[in-house]
């Protein structure tokens, strides 16, 4: 815990539809201990069963958004009778297991970066639904560097931004700034650093303000038809969108954009 007392991960009442995560380990980095991976882990499976959060915002306490695994715990473990093979496999499968909630998670997930992401790190905000980064955000996959290539990020880096960049960022391990990291698709927006939150509680009230079933379907929809053929995908997402015209907020959002007056949903 960050000064002995106050939790690694806290989580915000939900205001307006929008709830925040925050990492809370600012002395080590917002290092993704077993311990908060597990606390993230219990923090999204809650999200998931609460009506009342339609938006998630990911953020960080101190100058640093996530500097990936901690490597004190994980080098602490190399004195365990088996080198360590057990334990670092569990914190995979956990850090696996929390990328994945994100992404099955009904609500939107938006990162807020603002400071420095690596490894781990950013494989956090690859693999959020959105991100705005502060100008002073800094992005970088360096394990190649201490000879432990980051593969489980390469994973979410790979499907947020195209190939080659993504390779250069897993090859080089070469820090890359928030201009760049939009323009290669793993940020959404950069603003200055001190408008970050404003924009990001911005962004997500906006998204809070649509039709939550709306958007949990499309979500689901986005995530599932990307692993498919273009035809298997289009014949999914067809089926998608004939259920979703036969819900009450299509029919509400579609009457009411006829009628000229703003929407009421029902979310369902």
């Amino acid at each position: 815990m960050p000064d002995g007392t106050m939790p690694m991960l806290l989580r915000s009442d939900p205001e307006g539809g929008v709830t925040t995560l925050t990492l809370n380990r600012p002395g080590q980095r917002n290092a993704l201990s077993h311990a908060l991976l597990g606390a993230l882990q219990d923090a999204l499976a809650a999200i998931a069963a609460d009506a009342r959060v339609r938006v998630v915002i990911l953020a960080a306490e101190g100058p640093v958004f996530c500097a990936g695994h901690d490597l004190r715990e994980i080098t602490s473990h190399r004195e365990d009778p088996d080198g360590g093979h057990a334990f670092f496999e569990a914190a995979m499968r956990r850090c696996v297991a929390v990328m994945q909630a994100i992404v099955a998670l009904p609500q939107p997930v938006i990162a807020q970066v603002q400071g420095v992401a690596t490894a781990a790190g950013c494989q956090l905000v690859a693999t959020c639904d959105l991100a705005v980064a502060s100008e002073r955000a800094r992005f970088a996959t360096p394990g190649v560097d201490i000879g432990l290539f980051c593969s489980t990020p390469a994973v979410a880096l790979s499907r947020a931004v195209a190939a080659k960049p993504a390779m250069e960022m897993l090859l080089t391990g070469g820090m890359v700034l928030a201009d760049h990291a939009r323009a290669i698709g793993l940020v959404n927006r950069v603003v200055p650093h001190e408008e970050l939150a404003a924009a990001t509680a911005s962004l997500a009230t906006g998204i809070a303000g649509r039709s939550a079933h709306t958007v949990r379907v499309g979500k689901a929809a986005f995530h599932r038809q990307r692993g498919m053929p273009l035809a298997e995908a289009y014949e999914h997402c067809a089926a998608v969108m004939t259920e979703n015209l036969l819900a009450e907020d299509a029919a509400e959002g579609i009457g009411a954009f006829l009628e000229k007056r703003p929407p009421v949903w029902r979310d369902r």
